[in-house]
This record gives C-alpha cells, sequence and structure tokens, in this order.
C-alpha cells in the first residue's frame, strides 16, 4: 500500500462479530426491564385468559442480543419467578385448571427459549473465536457464497487489497479483484467441487491497480446436510518471492554464461599456451634454414634438416589440436606402448635447439631395462618439453653454469620416475603449494597453464607431478608415470 494511505476501518464489521456495543447492550438490558415489568402487570392486572406470560421469551431474546450469558439467565429466571407469582397471586396454590396449563405452557417456553439462546450464544462465541483467528491471520482470508459473493472479509485482506469490510462485503470477488487465474475458470471450480479444495497461484488486482501474485487456498464450506454453502479462500501474498526467484534465475543464467566464458578462456588460454612452444619452434627452424639457404654458399644439409624440424613441429602443433579437439568431443584420445628412452630423446630433440641458444648443458641418465609405459606420446612428450622449457627458463640471465639434468629409472612397482633438475635459483617455498594451479606464474609474459596442464596430463596416466628444491643445486620436478594399464583407461 503506498506511504500515507490509510487503511480502511474494519470497525463496524468486528463489532457485528463480537457482539454490540456497551452502549447497545445497555439500551437491550432496559428495554427487556421495561417489557418484562409490562408483561407482569398486564398478567397480575388484566383479565385476560390468554397465556399472557409467554410474552416474556420476547425479553429473552431481546436480552440475548447483548452477548451476555448473564443476561440471558437473568431475563428468563426474572420471567419464570414473576409467571408462577401471578399464577399465585390469580389463581392460588390449589387451583388447577386451564390458567395451570396455560401457567405451564409459558414456563416451559421461557426455559426452551433461554436454553436455546444461550446455545445459540455458545455458538457464536466459538464463531467469534474462528473469526478473530482469521482477523489475525496474515493471510488474506474471505468467505463467499456459491455465487461468489464476499460474506467475510479479514482485516489483512483490507489492508494488502484496499477495501474495508462493509466496501469488499456483498461484492464479487472475481469482478471486485479482477482475478486471473493459472487455467480456465470453469477447470478450477470443477476441481474444487470434486476433492472439496483446491490450491494454486493466481494473480488479484489492489485498489490501487496493482497486480499480486498470490499462493491461493480455497476450501468449501458445508452445512448441516453436508451441502456446499459456501467457499473460504486463503491467499497468501508471494509477489515479492516470486521477484526474487525469476531475480535469481536470471542471476543463474548470468553465472552460467560466465561460467562459458570463463571455460572458454581457460580453453584458449591452454590452446594457446601447447601450440605456443611448436609454433615457435616453427618460425625458429624457418627462419634457420633460411640463414643456411642464403649464405654465399648455400648449406643444404643444414637447410634440409632445418626443414625436417620444422615439418616435424608442424605436425605436433596439429596433433596437440586434434588432441584439444577429441578432448571437446569427449573421444579418447590413443594409447600405446612407449618407451622410456625414446620418449625421452624425442622431447629432447624437441627443445635441443632452444637449449643449446641458451647454453644448457644438458645430461641425460635413463637406467636400463625399464619397463615400458602406457599413455599417449604426444601428451607425455609435451609434458616433458614443458619442464624442459621451464628448467631452461629458470636459469636464464645467470652466470653460473646452466646445468640441467634429466635422470629415469624405475621407482615403485609398476611406476617408473623422471627427474628433471636444473641448476637454478630453485623455487620459493610460499610458491611451492601453488605452482601448479590454473593460472599461478611467476613470469611477466606467463600464463601459468602450463604445470597445471603437465600435472593432469600425469594424473590422467595414472601418475603424478610433484616439485621440490635440491639444496645447492635448484628446482627438482618429479614425474612418476604408472607402467600398468590404469584401470578405467581406454587402450
Amino acid at each position: 500500500m503506498p506511504a500515507g494511505q490509510t487503511v480502511p476501518s474494519t470497525r463496524p464489521d468486528r463489532e457485528r462479530v463480537v457482539g454490540a456495543s456497551p452502549r447497545r447492550r445497555t439500551l437491550f438490558r432496559v428495554a427487556a426491564a421495561l417489557l418484562t415489568l409490562g408483561i407482569f402487570l398486564i398478567d397480575v392486572l388484566s383479565t385476560l385468559e390468554g397465556a399472557v406470560a409467554v410474552l416474556y421469551v420476547v425479553a429473552v431474546l431481546l436480552v440475548a442480543r447483548t452477548g451476555r450469558r448473564a443476561d440471558i439467565v437473568i431475563a428468563a429466571m426474572a420471567g419464570i419467578v414473576l409467571t408462577v407469582v401471578a399464577y399465585v397471586d390469580s389463581h392460588g396454590v390449589n387451583h388447577v385448571g386451564a390458567q395451570t396449563f396455560r401457567a405451564l405452557v409459558s414456563l416451559a417456553a421461557i426455559g426452551i427459549t433461554a436454553v436455546l439462546a444461550l446455545q445459540h450464544q455458545h455458538a457464536m462465541q466459538r464463531l467469534r473465536g474462528q473469526a478473530m483467528l482469521l482477523d489475525l491471520s496474515h493471510d488474506m482470508i474471505f468467505v463467499r457464497d456459491r455465487g461468489g459473493v464476499i460474506t467475510f472479509w479479514n482485516r489483512t485482506a483490507a489492508q494488502l487489497y484496499g477495501w474495508s469490510a462493509d466496501e469488499a462485503i456483498g461484492q464479487v470477488a472475481d469482478v471486485l479483484l479482477s482475478t486471473r487465474y493459472p487455467e480456465a475458470r470453469e477447470a478450477v471450480e470443477a476441481a474444487l467441487l470434486e476433492h472439496g479444495s483446491w490450491e494454486g497461484t493466481l494473480e488479484q488486482r489492489t485498489r490501487e491497480g496493482q497486480w499480486r501474485v498470490l499462493d491461493s487456498r480455497w476450501v468449501i464450506q458445508r452445512d448441516g446436510q453436508g451441502r456446499a454453502a459456501g467457499v473460504m479462500e486463503t491467499h497468501t501474498d508471494v509477489t515479492e518471492r516470486r521477484k526474487a526467484e525469476d531475480a535469481a534465475l536470471r542471476a543463474q543464467a548470468e553465472l552460467a554464461h560466465a561460467t562459458r566464458v570463463a571455460t572458454l578462456g581457460e580453453l584458449a588460454a591452454t590452446l594457446a599456451h601447447e601450440v605456443n612452444q611448436p609454433l615457435m619452434a616453427v618460425v625458429t627452424n624457418g627462419e634457420a634454414g633460411l640463414r643456411w639457404l642464403h649464405r654465399d654458399t648455400p648449406d643444404l644439409h643444414e637447410v634440409d634438416a632445418a626443414i625436417n624440424r620444422t615439418v616435424g613441429e608442424a605436425r605436433r602443433a596439429s596433433e596437440i589440436v586434434k588432441r584439444v579437439r577429441a578432448f571437446l568431443a569427449k573421444r579418447s584420445t590413443p594409447r600405446e606402448t612407449l618407451d622410456t628412452a625414446t620418449l625421452i630423446d624425442d622431447a629432447v630433440r624437441l627443445v635441443q635447439h632452444e637449449l643449446n641458444r641458451e647454453a644448457v648443458q644438458l645430461r641425460v641418465a635413463v637406467a636400463g631395462n625399464l619397463p615400458p609405459l602406457h599413455g599417449d606420446a604426444v601428451q607425455l612428450q609435451q609434458v616433458l618439453v614443458n619442464l624442459l622449457i621451464n628448467a631452461s627458463q629458470a636459469m636464464a640471465g645467470q652466470d653460473d653454469a646452466r646445468q640441467l639434468q634429466v635422470d629415469a629409472r624405475a621407482g615403485a612397482p609398476g611406476e617408473v620416475v623422471i627427474h628433471i633438475t636444473d641448476s637454478g635459483p630453485g623455487i620459493p617455498e610460499d610458491h611451492l603449494d601453488t605452482l601448479f594451479k590454473p593460472f599461478f606464474t611467476t613470469k611477466p609474459q606467463g600464463m601459468g597453464m602450463g604445470l597445471a596442464i603437465c600435472r593432469s596430463t600425469a594424473e590422467a596416466h595414472g601418475g603424478q607431478l610433484s616439485v621440490d628444491n635440491v639444496p645447492g643445486r635448484g628446482a627438482r620436478f618429479r614425474l612418476v608415470l604408472a607402467t600398468p594399464i590404469p584401470e578405467g583407461v581406454p587402450s
């Protein structure tokens, strides 16, 4: 309801439900007393032979309007006593005749009327209690007859809809509230009659023209013969909750979109990182081949070697792209039996030119009789290439000898362990726990995906990748690869 608007009063209707006001109760009592006195005088002083005393029931019914049990009892007792007094005064104690029968009828009528009035009052008290509870409810509650005409309208309904009880009672609910149903109105009414109740969500308009979304519950009220006499409708305003829910859905949609964008960004970063190294090698080998070709005396042997290296790197880049596409299409990548020494030699060959350019002294030691590996040659080769390049870059710019050592030996049963150790400055202790997290990097131009991809690849092959510092040497990466076919990995 708009600020400053006065809530229509429901007091007149509440007074009708609770009972008469104190002033009206006093008037009813005075009128009943005067009527009782008048009936007594007529009964005593007149010569009428009729059952005049039966008129005391009018006084009982009159004080019943006060809504007080004591008033009914007092009026009934007064009528009974005065009837007996008038009879004795007129006929004596020993007289028995038609007047006696009329007196007994009057006494019975007064007693029955009092009992019925008390029962009615008890029923009204129960109704008043129910009505007060309905009036105190936080839900909008109104009762309508079978024709849809409103017969009860609680305070919350008056506050939310904007019409007072006096204004709403007697109006057709659907017309007053412009009700919109989730299905045909006839279908709703049919379900109500079939099951005795109905629940659903509907929309209704307030006096100010605002549409409210309501959770609605209908219950049929029946008379003493079990026939449908009316319908009680209870409505809970869920307008704000529904707005919070379309908002939650929008937020979820935006989050899903952001997640897709982030995933696409990670994918792009991964692809760029993986493909960048072979592409740079293609450029390097191409430039080297051109230099050998443009010499005064072209060295065709070197040109041929540079071209072969270029083709090899281009094919490696193509294989990387194929692996990414297979991952997106949820296709398994080919697994094959691999020789550890060959795998290391191929990786070293791919980075040899860069190691020579950085003046890195490489030492490779592979133990004999190592069990064969099983996996994707391109992926494992790429892991070794990334680790070798990282080690080379870690030693860049240092004056001391740049030494890089690759060791391969048997580990625990069913494992091959490959160590890659450099003579660089090592890894800061606070970086050891975050080094493999995506997008963590200490390089100005790095994307922080290389080591994360290496660890994921190792784990996909049933292995592990870890790092530590060797005192007096530098950093040491430890790549553990499983020799049997990992469970669940397609061959």
